[in-house]
């Protein structure tokens, strides 16, 4: 029987860690800045971006 003793230094663990918490951020930015695409995909509707007029 073969024992693998694995080991991560509190530095590549960090590193991973931040890896991971970049990636789901950045899936996030993206799904938020395409989300009319992927609504009229899913819906199937063409739908345009929203436009911006300034009011609020």
């Amino acid at each position: 029987m073969i024992h693998h003793l694995l080991y991560v230094d509190p530095g590549s663990g960090s590193y991973i860690i931040q890896v991971i918490v970049a990636a789901v951020l950045g899936a996030g930015f993206w799904i938020k800045t395409s989300w009319y695409r992927i609504k009229s995909f899913f819906g199937g509707r063409k739908s345009e971006p929203p436009k911006e007029d300034g009011k609020k």
